[in-house]
């Protein structure tokens, strides 16, 4: 058995490991939710901190504070910042709605710590409610912690993804210019395109996705901190908001900003369901263009082959030699992931009832799983799958001169319906366009080679 120690709450006590820089809020709450095992997210507890060692700075600024013991939260503060002390935050992500536990776990964590911290400089030891959450409440504290979370791993992992890979199909599209395929729409043959066109049109994806998502993410800027426990910011001074979140802006050199309306900040959580919107529509892009890339390199001989991905692993445990393509199967899987966060969030948003959301731990775990998996998954998919990725020439050359669809470019000089009978025809007989058109003679040799030449038709 571990030892313990008594910590008393408004409950009354609770046994804690002794070891522990939790106290009894914290004990209760890994008693009540030993659910997933799933801790915050780091980002968010991150930001979690930040605001509380920035509150303590302002508070001793505006006299509310001693300033050894806002120093003292600071110094405890900053050691969680860099990861010292991860282990003392087990409260699960399936808790309270409001992330009350969490906010309680990181004020009792921080009070001890910065305690033990002033040593022999003070007899009294932190209150973390007094003190380390001073003008501060889990209502527009822990909503805070999650636009701060989101919008720093949105600049700091997935844009810096999705430019990668936008320039990484930009010089694949420069790369394949010259290479004529023939075109599939409803998954028939349509008329001839170049590779270069089809990647330029993924890497315009990408750019809209990276657009979107810049437009959606600004409302992650505006912090409810301020606003206390329903907007109308009881018991925190009028200039602790303005002066926490522009400390917390020079931290993180993002352009955070106090809520225009503290009451909307802090009941509804309609920004984060429009980002994970955004997500939604760039997991859809980003399988479009995965499940394309599969598919056109199918094979390598009974599939379309007009793409040669690169062998990063051996593809069956049975059929030797076979090599599948894991990277593009790998993301299409992280898609239908963050398509079913977006799911997740959407109901979560629908959590809101009067002055507050309390689906917001749920919310914060689904949207940063979604952005850490995009980011990762973008990136591999891009090093180990478009860099190595080869356009095979003579296959689609072949496939081209195959196509019934190139009798697209008779249709003016012979008409839609006689054109349309020659492709009937071409099939019956098994022959090309051009085979059977040479034997009929019904165009001059030069006149025909120029309108089926593939060239002239993209």
């Amino acid at each position: 058995m571990s030892k313990t120690r008594i910590e008393k709450d408004s409950l009354g006590t609770m046994q804690v490991p002794t070891d522990a820089l939790y106290g009894a809020q914290t004990a209760r709450a890994v008693e009540n939710f030993p659910i997933s095992g799933q801790p915050l997210p780091r980002p968010l507890l991150y930001a979690l901190t930040l605001i509380k060692q920035q509150a303590a700075l302002v508070n001793a600024e505006l006299g509310l504070l001693e300033a050894t013991r806002a120093s003292a939260i600071s110094q405890a503060a900053a050691e969680i910042l860099k990861g010292m002390h991860d282990c003392q935050f087990p409260v699960d992500i399936y808790q309270t709605g409001s992330g009350t536990s969490s906010n309680m776990n990181a004020n009792e964590v921080i009070a001890h710590r910065a305690s033990q911290l002033l040593n022999h400089k003070s007899a009294r030891p932190l209150h973390p409610n007094d003190e380390v959450n001073l003008g501060q409440s889990s209502n527009d504290v822990f909503p805070s912690a999650i636009h701060i979370a989101c919008a720093q791993q949105l600049q700091e992992k997935l844009f810096p993804a999705l430019q990668q890979l936008e320039t990484q199909l930009t010089a694949k599209s420069a790369e394949f210019t010259s290479v004529i395929k023939i075109g599939r729409t409803h998954l028939q043959d349509a008329t001839p395109i170049t590779f270069g066109q089809v990647f330029s049109g993924y890497a315009r994806q990408i750019k809209l996705a990276q657009e979107r998502l810049a437009c959606e993410s600004t409302g992650l800027y505006e912090l409810p901190l301020g606003g206390t426990a329903v907007g109308t910011g009881i018991n925190t001074h009028a200039e602790f908001a303005a002066r926490t979140i522009g400390r917390i802006a020079t931290e993180t050199r993002l352009p955070f900003r106090e809520a225009l309306n503290h009451f909307e900040a802090q009941a509804a959580r309609d920004a984060l369901v429009a980002v994970s919107g955004s997500l939604k529509s760039c997991a859809v892009s980003l399988s479009k263009i995965a499940n394309d890339i599969r598919l056109l390199g199918s094979g390598p001989r009974c599939g379309y082959g007009e793409l040669q991905l690169p062998a990063v692993q051996p593809g069956s445990s049975i059929m030797p030699g076979k090599v599948n393509p894991v990277m593009a199967e790998s993301l299409i899987q992280v898609c239908a992931r963050v398509i079913g966060n977006d799911a997740s969030i959407t109901l979560c948003g629908l959590g809101g009832y009067f002055e507050l959301n309390t689906m917001m731990p749920l919310m914060a775990a689904a949207m940063l799983e979604s952005i850490e998996l995009l980011s990762r998954a973008i990136t591999l998919f891009g090093d180990r799958c478009l860099a190595g990725l080869k356009a095979d020439h003579k296959r689609c050359a072949e496939l081209v001169e195959q196509s019934l669809a190139l009798v697209t470019s008779l249709a003016p000089v012979i008409g839609y319906d006689r054109a349309a009978d020659l492709a009937k025809q071409a099939y019956q007989e098994g022959k090309t366009i051009r085979e059977l058109l040479t034997a009929e003679q019904t165009l001059p040799a030069e006149e025909l080679n120029r309108l089926l030449d593939p060239k002239q038709m993209i």
